[in-house]
């Protein structure tokens, strides 16, 4: 454990305040804790999710910034559980993954029915969402966008080391066309992230029922996910850490090597553009 409580709701919650004072005001940082009677650490601090505020400095941040007692209000109530170890979000809130992943260090995942959203392709993913059919069409362009948003962590100088672990089944699922699950599997092939998958011959053993992060920093507590389309789980109590650390040390066990992943992988993509170019030459 380390001196930085924060967590990624408490930094998302933070950024939206840091914004808030931003769009409505003109007062700097340095401003606002003069008005408010502050040391200006702390407007750093609170701004950037690394301590609770009380509720009475956000009503007093608030008004500063002009806000409405029904914003105020609403935020009070979801600052509430900022810090909490466990905490359980709507699926289609993806600003505070966006928190969790943007500092990470490292970036551990496991999933099972679909390609790590890290590293899909924009046509992939926009195919994954129209098929499962549970978005509607201008919510799943906004999706995709803000997925291949987050894909920028891994294009800076200095990205996070990444280990995807992906279930064999991912890989052979069809998701768009023949020319979609080619693309997409070339494009898992051409970067610096370890791949690992989990092989069908693993049995049960392999196949777990949601998908798992395990995002860990270099001077923060590091944070466990779970998701589902109902339901976020981020989690920074130790004993859920330490249990999604066991359950990435079982994949390790199970999957194949990194060379033997890329080689399964290159094989998949080979029999995609197989069937495409026997699909053309049937119509020809």
């Amino acid at each position: 454990m380390n001196g930085d409580p924060s967590t990624p709701y408490s930094r998302d919650l933070g950024d939206e305040l840091r914004q808030v004072r931003e769009t409505y005001t003109r007062f700097r940082s340095r401003r606002i804790a003069r008005m408010l009677g502050w040391d200006p650490g702390k407007v750093s601090n609170i701004e950037n999710g690394k301590v609770r505020a009380s509720e009475i400095d956000i009503v007093q941040y608030l008004g500063r910034c002009g806000r409405p007692q029904t914003f105020i209000e609403d935020f009070l109530d979801r600052y509430r559980s900022a810090f909490n170890p466990y905490f359980v979000q709507v699926p289609d809130n993806l600003r505070t993954m966006s928190m969790a992943e943007s500092s990470a260090e490292k970036i551990t995942s496991y999933t099972m029915t679909s390609i790590p959203g890290l590293v899909q392709s924009e046509e992939y993913a926009f195919a994954l969402f129209q098929e499962r059919g549970l978005l509607a069409s201008e919510v799943i362009e906004r999706a995709v966008r803000f997925r291949m948003e987050r894909q920028s962590i891994l294009r800076r100088r200095n990205p996070p080391k990444c280990t995807f672990y992906i279930h064999e089944y991912a890989l052979r699922l069809k998701v768009g066309s023949n020319q979609i699950m080619e693309d997409q599997l070339m494009r898992l092939l051409f970067h610096s992230h370890v791949i690992r998958i989990v092989p069908a011959t693993a049995g049960a053993a392999g196949a777990l029922p949601a998908e798992y992060i395990l995002w860990e920093y270099e001077k923060r507590s590091s944070t466990a996910y779970s998701g589902s389309d109902l339901a976020q789980v981020f989690v920074q109590d130790l004993a859920g850490v330490k249990h999604c650390k066991s359950i990435f040390a079982v994949l390790d066990a199970l999957a194949l090597d990194e060379e033997q992943s890329r080689s399964m992988v290159a094989d998949l993509a080979s029999r995609s553009r197989e069937d495409l170019s026997g699909r053309k030459l049937h119509l020809a």
